[in-house]
């Protein structure tokens, strides 16, 4: 099946840079200047192989776990990460295959999320977090789904973002990649090539937002360059085949949430053309209680509106996080 993407969007979406004469900063009063959280960049080896990740605050603070999308890694949570650090344990991986952590052949390891969910489920046994509020995005949402299956007792919060856990959401970008799901010959596969494209990683970051400006092209530089390594085209191929795999257990996610009644925000970007609105308004069926909040954005939502994500993400944790039973236990 022919692969058909949107170059005409790309083209018509105007990624010149204005060059702009900025003012100097008045001073501030020592009172109130901001000291930049202090991050650490670790690797855990969990099952042989190198995981990397991200970790900030203090040791014993209540675990906020960040879990990444595709094509990118913990570098998607860059910004969000020091609005957190005071009070929060922060830990972000990088799946194998993505940012710093290993990308093994992929003949030789198997590249699935159930293998995915394993490894961080490692991960956190080794560092010692024993309980943690997940934010789950895009591929984040069936890693951390898959682990709150195993662990349902320590999962104290989820903040959702553009993750997915209803067939309502698989509309009808995802036809191509249904038919590789039911039929993964070579013809299927090399179909959906034209995802791990360098136009197609810049529509991911730039579709649906209203000011591309606020969108740093860092961002597809970084995960172009990690794309085009050799051999993770074969990677990402695998992902895309396993991924149906996540759909038969979606009763299973939802009657996790209803069963557990974790407290839930979701933060959405509506205008995501690949996880659309469509699969956020679903999980009010199981989770009635949960805060839904729709932003004017696309599928990266963190990149032009963390103001406003940010103060409903630290609003949400400091309400809800202390009092669940997961939450109150010590890490």
């Amino acid at each position: 099946m022919k692969w058909i993407m949107l170059p005409l969007l790309l083209a018509t979406a105007g990624f010149g840079l204005a060059t702009q004469t900025l003012a100097a900063p008045a001073a501030q009063p020592a009172s109130v200047a901001q000291v930049p959280a202090t991050v650490h960049y670790r690797s855990a080896t969990v099952d042989g192989v190198k995981v990397f990740y991200r970790e900030t605050g203090p040791a014993d603070g209540p675990v906020v776990l960040l879990l990444h999308g595709f094509p990118t890694s913990s570098h998607m949570f860059r910004n969000l990460i020091p609005t957190l650090s005071d009070r929060y344990r922060v830990i972000a991986p990088d799946y194998p295959g993505f940012g710093q952590s290993d990308a093994p052949d992929h003949t030789k390891f198997a590249y699935t999320f159930g293998h995915y969910a394993d490894l961080v489920d490692g991960l956190l046994g080794q560092i010692g977090a024993k309980s943690y509020a997940m934010y789950v995005m895009d591929y984040g949402a069936p890693v951390g789904y898959r682990l709150a299956l195993k662990h349902p007792e320590r999962v104290s919060g989820l903040i959702v973002q553009n993750g997915n856990a209803y067939e309502e959401g698989l509309t009808d970008f995802w036809n191509p990649i249904k038919a590789y799901w039911a039929d993964g010959s070579a013809k299927n596969r090399e179909a959906l090539s034209g995802l791990v494209t360098l136009p197609t990683t810049i529509f991911q970051y730039t579709d649906g937002v209203k000011d591309v400006s606020r969108i740093s092209p860092d961002n597809w530089v970084q995960d172009q360059a990690l794309l085009d390594r050799p051999g993770n085209k074969d990677i990402q191929l695998d992902l895309f085949h396993d991924y149906g795999t996540n759909v038969p257990l979606y009763p299973q996610f939802q009657a996790f949430f209803r069963d557990r009644k974790p407290p839930t925000l979701i933060v959405w970007g509506k205008n995501d053309k690949i996880f659309p609105e469509a699969g956020a308004h679903p999980y009010l069926r199981d989770l009635p209680n949960a805060e839904l909040h729709l932003l004017d954005t696309g599928h990266f939502a963190l990149e032009d509106k963390l103001d406003e994500m940010a103060p409903l993400i630290r609003g949400f944790l400091d309400r809800n996080l202390g009092n669940h039973p997961a939450g109150a236990a010590k890490n």
